[in-house]
């Protein structure tokens, strides 16, 4: 369907783990005619959990996209991963998406993860809507949940439905906005909806609710205060137009409820994704810059006469193709025409384009335009994070920004010809997935596979050795701990040879200083400017590879040095003898002895940590966790559940999903969020460094 760009929504479904999003998405392809039949995640048999490892597993692993049409929209959908380890999926996803669907839990609410996207999200100014699911579920509280999104993420909840029951009883909601009662009959898949007016007995609850949504939604829109100060209240239309304004402008969060597993509410959440999310031309037009002029920015409207600009988000393979999936903010994508990228330097050839139903290449495309979500076929230098553009207007837009990775493993083949299939493997994962990592060990000649968590390495284990085929010796996961310096410190590197033909000539005086730069060290060259400067500009610049190559391999633990600047105060060169590779020996040495005159301080990373579970084991986890040095923060209530967040070295979590599981007799659950670094104790240091 060719729709036109006010009638396009392109979405996300968020969620914390097992609130319920696949589960979501599928009941919206079906009511949306996209599928034939629901797919179940315990069945494994879901559209968007296409992988072999999803199926296993019962979670989604990578964001996968897919499109259907509901009233006259054409709704692109990007169901997304709920655990923190594939957060990067949600990172990409966000940052091509207009709008998003926050699923919760109605037992569980508001959760670690739940916290995790909303700050994604927030990050991109992306407009979303809450759907409060599993209301059929015991222990379920709508108004509980609604309180939360208002507390602890700090939003302005737009209350547009109530619902009708409670946990087992629960069969409907109450429409606010045109107050009327929406009544769910029969079983999945075979559900009638029944409206009817509103029974005396939640009349009186259902008018409080609607003059509260009017007088949230008179207070944010303009155009409506004068209204309802005039009238005292807002008519149907009024309450569905400002609904939306408050929306797109991010000052309220329409909140809806059901039950996805029973078809209760859905066909309303489609609703209201068509009626509150934006179209492409209702948010911002895309910003990039001038690849030779950072200072220029270059705004690039959804207009398909435009100069092209699209955005790589995600790079995937298939049995025969590499895909990459792309967001077309301005002009045209066609089939066989040449398009630029700015940051490789690299022109590429669209060979195909389609339309995906997650893996599936539904539909061969002849050209695509603003608003558009497709996979290309074709491409042989383009990664996650870089702009398509045409040659003649060349534009770079901002890429995502991913954590660092938290965890490694060693993995070496069994055989030569196992070697090359699995550093072929590794290939492709480093190209799908922006928090993979594969580098080889100096010491130990492995090659040394790092990512974002122990299911993460579980995951990319499991798809090489059974998906892949390669047979290979996987080594346990070990913690990514990186150095850096307590004090300031100033040291010289130098490097004289004097021979009988040409020698080597390089002084390099630096000064380092601990500085609070959230990863990589930073070189800044201090020395004053003079006429001639006192040394070529090319030493200047082999002086920073010398030391963020240093520091990359580590100066004192052999681990990444970071959270240092290092400040080049004095450097001397000879106009014969001096060269690219002597300073940058002299810049490596003068490093090495201005770290170590002051001392390593090894780090070690830390987790946020909440574990949920019954009361009657709240003691043995905090026990439990104390042995693991965790720090515990709070100790919260959950209805009859109790809530412990704590921060705890990543080191001591190997192997909790299982201790939690003994502890709680398996009612136990927990997340874990990167929550950066902290100074490891001497035992670590002496375990890991001495």
């Amino acid at each position: 369907m060719n729709a036109p760009l006010e009638k396009r929504r392109n979405i996300g479904i968020l969620a914390h783990i097992d609130a319920g999003k696949t589960t979501t998405t599928e009941r919206l392809l079906y009511y949306a005619g996209r599928t034939y039949k629901m797919g179940e995640v315990d069945e494994g048999t879901t559209v968007t959990d296409w992988m072999p490892e999803e199926q296993r597993r019962g979670i989604t692993i990578t964001a996968a996209a897919t499109d259907f049409v509901w009233r006259d929209c054409l709704v692109t959908l990007i169901d997304t991963p709920g655990h923190v380890d594939f957060t990067a999926e949600v990172e990409r996803s966000l940052r091509v998406l207009d709008g998003a669907v926050i699923v919760l839990c109605g037992v569980g609410g508001v959760e670690a993860q739940t916290e995790t996207v909303w700050r994604q999200a927030d990050r991109y100014r992306v407009p979303r809507l809450a759907f409060i699911n599993k209301l059929d579920r015991l222990g379920s509280d709508f108004f509980r949940v609604v309180r939360e999104i208002e507390d602890r993420l700090g939003a302005t909840p737009l209350v547009t439905q109530l619902p009708v029951g409670r946990e087992r009883d629960f069969r409907g909601v109450v429409d606010l906005v045109n107050m009327e009662m929406v009544l769910f009959d029969g079983s999945p898949p075979a559900i009638e909806q029944r409206r009817q007016p509103v029974v005396p007995e939640l009349l009186d609850e259902a008018r409080r609710w609607r003059e509260k949504l009017e007088e949230q939604v008179a207070e944010r829109v303009e155009t409506l205060t004068e209204k309802y100060l005039d009238v005292g209240r807002l008519d149907e239309t009024d309450l569905r137009t400002g609904i939306r304004a408050a929306t797109l402008s991010l000052k309220g969060v329409p909140v809806l409820c059901g039950s996805a597993l029973k078809c209760i509410g859905v066909q309303l959440l489609l609703d209201a994704v068509c009626d509150y999310l934006p179209s492409p031309g209702e948010v911002a037009p895309a910003v990039g810059r001038d690849p030779d002029d950072e200072k220029r920015e270059i705004e690039c409207p959804p207009d398909p006469e435009a100069p092209l600009v699209a955005l790589a988000f995600k790079v995937a393979f298939d049995r025969y193709d590499e895909l990459v999936y792309l967001r077309i903010y301005s002009g045209r994508l066609r089939q066989g025409r040449r398009v630029y990228n700015p940051r490789q330097n690299k022109k590429e050839i669209v060979s195909r384009i389609y339309r995906m139903l997650a893996n599936r290449k539904e539909e061969q495309l002849a050209e695509a335009g603003p608003g558009d979500i497709v996979a290309v076929s074709g491409f042989a230098h383009t990664v996650t994070g870089d702009t398509l553009c045409e040659s003649n207007h060349a534009v770079v837009l901002e890429p995502m920004r991913f954590p660092p990775t938290v965890m490694s493993m060693a993995i070496e083949p069994r055989s030569q010809a196992d070697r090359d299939r699995l550093v072929e493997s590794l290939r492709k994962f480093a190209r799908e997935d922006p928090t993979f990592e594969v580098k080889n060990d100096p010491e130990t000649g492995q090659l040394v596979v790092s990512g974002m968590g122990e299911l993460h390495l579980e995951v990319i284990k499991h798809r090489l050795l059974e998906d892949f085929g390669v047979d290979a010796n996987v080594g346990e996961p070990r913690v990514a701990y990186k150095e850096t310096i307590a004090a300031e410190s100033e040291a010289e590197g130098r490097v004289i040879q004097q021979t009988g033909q040409r020698g080597a000539f390089a002084v390099v005086r630096l000064r380092v200083r601990p500085a609070e730069l959230g990863g990589a060290v930073r070189f800044l060259n201090l020395m004053p400017a003079a006429t001639p400067p006192k040394i070529r500009h090319r030493f200047v610049a082999a002086i920073e590879r010398g030391v963020l190559d240093t520091a990359r391999g580590g100066v004192v633990t052999g681990y990444p040095l970071i959270n240092v600047e290092a400040l080049l105060l004095d450097a001397e060169e000879h106009p014969v003898d001096s060269d690219d590779v002597a300073f940058e020996a002299a810049a490596s040495m003068a490093l090495r002895r201005a770290v170590e005159s002051v001392g390593a301080v090894l780090l070690e990373p830390v987790m946020s940590l909440e574990a949920v579970a019954p009361a009657q084991y709240l003691g043995d986890i905090i026990a439990d966790l104390n042995a693991r040095r965790a720090d515990i923060r709070q100790v919260g209530e959950r209805g009859e559940l109790r809530v412990v967040s704590a921060r705890v070295p990543l080191s001591e979590m190997f192997g909790y999903s299982t201790a939690l599981r003994s502890l709680t007799q398996g009612r136990g659950s927990y997340t874990l969020e990167p929550s950066g670094y902290q100074q490891a104790p001497r035992k670590v240091y002496e375990r890991w460094v001495l």
